[in-house]
């Protein structure tokens, strides 16, 4: 069951359209995906391994069930590293996905830059970054409109510490779970 949630999980940060949206393209960070990758490694293994113990219930055998209680920790280990390295490299993830806005926005005549740049302003409901003249360019609404929109530096920052907790809660959820 728990693996289904840690399968279910990372299948959720991988097509979560929002996140797809934000993470794809020429130059997009790889880092965020790297801790994905890892969760859905981790998720159907547990549901594999899950199978097997539940085998080595049924069959009363002691050596299946020694197994999958090494396979469990192995796993337990698994996640407790990819949290620990998506809670590390937090900042660093953050820090790309400014790096690759800010080279989308660098070139306002590349027509690819503008699409990416408008897909984070539509997403995120943020404008530019910290130069005027870039976010009057890609944003002429909002330059015209009297309500204050955040820079796109700040939007991403929200984005990934709004995420960040949702992920957070669910791991210590399933760790409870595995204990």
């Amino acid at each position: 069951m728990s693996g289904l949630l840690v399968l279910a999980l990372g299948l959720w940060l991988r097509f979560d359209p929002e996140t797809v949206e934000l993470l794809t393209g020429d130059g997009a960070p790889d880092t965020f995906f790297i801790a994905v990758y890892m969760l859905l490694g981790a998720g159907g293994l547990m549901m594999i391994v899950g199978f097997f113990g539940c085998f080595g219930a049924v069959r009363e055998s002691q050596c299946l069930l020694a197994s999958f209680f090494a396979c469990l920790l192995i796993i337990f280990g698994a996640e407790i590293a990819a949290g620990v390295f998506g809670f590390l490299n937090k900042e660093q993830i953050v820090e790309e996905v400014q790096k690759f806005y800010s080279s989308s926005i660098a070139d306002v005549s590349n027509s690819n830059g503008t699409a990416v740049a408008l897909i984070y302003h539509k997403t995120l409901n943020c404008c530019g970054g910290s130069t005027s003249d870039t976010s009057n360019t890609l944003c002429p609404e909002a330059a015209k409109d009297t309500e204050v929109t955040q820079d796109c530096f700040t939007a991403i920052t929200d984005f990934f510490n709004e995420k960040l907790h949702i992920i957070g809660y669910i791991g210590i959820g399933v760790a409870g779970v595995m204990v």
